[in-house]
């Protein structure tokens, strides 16, 4: 019977020899790769198609600026030296999309309209499944990820995803952003091999799977 299986070599490049990076070589990243990695990830699945994941790619020194001040110390250096970060964030007007990315039943969008509860739980839910797609097609492109928590949201919010009729800078202690939230952040570039940690263990099947 014919599989599509990938060859172990790609296997081992997007899961079994990835890792995750916190110090990066010098090289750039380009704007071209970049938008090659939206171009596979936007094609992962998530519900009614609804596609709340925003990318901010932050490829300069002057943007990285503006982020450190809501990084937790331990991450700044890694930030500081990455050819990119990028907040992954979600839409919490995704659905004002749905009509045209659900076409068979534009109807879908009543389901969250006046609805903030489900609303929150289906975009980050599902933005964090394209944060995934995002990792899995940088590493298909031969880029290194070092994806990271440990960040004050709120100020990344403010910075980043003000209100689209207000300024585009607020004041710190006004509001928090507009109808965009950040979900997680993640460096990209060429990691540097010569400064990897030993890899950390992980579950077995039969610590973390069941069969019924």
């Amino acid at each position: 019977m014919e599989t599509n299986k990938l060859a172990d070599a790609c296997l081992d490049q997007l899961f079994r020899m990835a890792r995750s990076h916190n110090a990066w070589q010098d090289r750039k990243v380009d704007d071209d790769l970049l938008v090659e990695l939206y171009e596979l990830m936007r094609w992962g699945p998530t519900s009614a198609n609804g596609c709340p994941a925003r990318v901010v790619f932050l490829r300069t020194p002057e943007a990285k600026r503006r982020l450190l001040p809501a990084l937790s110390p331990g991450n700044i250096d890694k930030t500081l030296s990455a050819p990119v970060t990028a907040i992954i964030a979600y839409d919490t007007r995704f659905f004002d999309h749905l009509p045209t990315l659900f076409p068979h039943n534009p109807s879908v969008r009543d389901w969250f309209e006046g609805n903030p509860e489900l609303v929150q739980v289906t975009a980050l839910r599902n933005s964090s499944l394209q944060g995934a797609y995002f990792i899995m097609a940088a590493r298909a492109l031969g880029l290194d990820c070092g994806p990271m928590s440990g960040f004050d949201h709120e100020f990344v919010d403010r910075e980043f995803f003000p209100p689209e009729t207000g300024p585009k800078r607020l004041d710190l202690e006004a509001g928090s952003g507009g109808h965009v939230k950040s979900n997680f952040l993640c460096n990209l570039g060429y990691g540097d091999p010569a400064k990897l940690f030993p890899r950390s263990p992980r579950l077995s099947f039969a610590q973390a799977c069941t069969l019924l």
